[in-house]
């Protein structure tokens, strides 16, 4: 498994341009909103409950952070429950997939116009694995506005920078 430092500053390299990092603020929690939705309209019966494919997804995803970096999966945690809890409160309602659906559709447009500021394109197109590393991304983005983790932020902006000159170069070969 890849650490926290290098996900992290592979997924900086090509979201180093401020508007970009903006329009994710938006759009990533637009489209994991969307995601856990859709995925909350799969469900089974354990025992005498509901579960569905997304509070699984939850639990696999946090273990996942957890492993990563342990301060910013606790900061995922705040923002996933609140995620589960009124995805679950929309998948009761008519029609949850379809609104799933707009909302990711709008998510991934305002991800795309960032990436037309950054010049640069999305992370995921070279390693998937950097879907799952979006929000982890913005909670690193968001400790370090508030002045946490600046141990990390000085360790992975240097190698993201080195990163996007490396891309850059391939680009115009």
């Amino acid at each position: 498994m890849k650490s926290a430092v290098e996900q992290l500053s592979t997924y900086k390299s090509v979201h180093l341009n401020p508007q970009n990092i903006n329009t994710h603020f938006v759009g990533v929690p637009m489209i994991v909103w969307s995601a856990f939705l859709m995925l909350g309209t799969l469900r089974f019966a354990w025992q005498d409950y509901q579960v569905s494919l997304a509070m699984i997804l939850a639990v696999v995803v946090l273990c996942y952070y957890m492993a990563l970096h342990m301060r910013l999966a606790l900061g995922l945690v705040l923002f996933i429950v609140p995620v589960l809890y009124t995805t679950e409160q929309v998948v009761h309602t008519s029609h949850p997939f379809m609104i799933a659906m707009g909302i990711f559709v709008i998510g991934w447009i305002i991800q795309f116009i960032g990436h037309k500021f950054e010049k640069a394109k999305p992370a995921f197109m070279d390693d998937l694995n950097q879907l799952l590393i979006g929000p982890f991304f913005l909670m690193a983005e968001l400790y370090f506005m508030l002045g946490l983790e600046k141990e990390l932020a000085a360790e992975i902006t240097p190698i993201a920078h080195k990163k996007r000159r490396a891309l850059e170069a391939k680009r115009h070969r």
